[in-house]
């Protein structure tokens, strides 16, 4: 007897159409560029710019970012620590599979924990991840506040806000 849960069950389905064929198909190579840093400190601004350069080469990308992914994938997330790795690591699965298919996947989130980006990165090969830390001062990514959070974190009418009172630990070993 199986149980709905029991991964033993489950097995990889190869198909003769593969990562290298799609890459061709495409004239590119798939790969995940990760965009970390404060909210406030222009990550969305930077994927979307990467997105638009990308598309005038013909280039196909998509971006996965923080806000949008929890309007549906990780809606049922709050913000807790083991939340946030939870949205972390369901954004780096489907960067993945994204890569797979010979897209180029910006994502585009705060990720403030380094074992959650580091557990990303080792999902992919070593060339096929780009961390991008977007080294912002706390002071510039408040003067930004677009969405108001830390004006709101600063009052305590939000608790756990990255940078605040939850901690970002910046990246030890990131490309950019």
């Amino acid at each position: 007897m199986s149980t709905l849960n029991n991964s033993t069950n489950i097995f990889w389905q190869e198909c003769p159409v593969g990562k290298v064929e799609r890459q061709k198909l495409l004239n590119q190579k798939g790969c995940v560029v990760w965009i970390t840093g404060l909210s406030g400190s222009g990550k969305s601004t930077l994927a979307c710019s990467v997105s638009r350069e990308l598309h005038s080469k013909g280039k196909l990308s998509y971006i996965l970012d923080g806000d949008n992914l929890r309007h549906g994938l990780n809606k049922d997330l709050g913000f807790k620590a083991e939340d946030r790795a939870e949205n972390i690591r369901r954004v780096g699965e489907v960067a993945k599979l994204f890569s797979d298919a010979g897209l180029i996947c910006i994502a585009s989130l705060i990720s403030p924990y380094r074992k959650d980006r580091d557990a990303c990165r080792a999902m992919l090969p070593d060339a096929s991840f780009i961390e991008v830390f977007m080294n912002m001062p706390l002071e510039l990514c408040e003067s930004r506040d677009a969405k108001g959070l830390y004006k709101l974190a600063r009052a305590g009418k939000i608790k756990g806000f990255t940078g605040i009172d939850d901690p970002y630990e910046r990246p030890l070993n990131c490309e950019k």
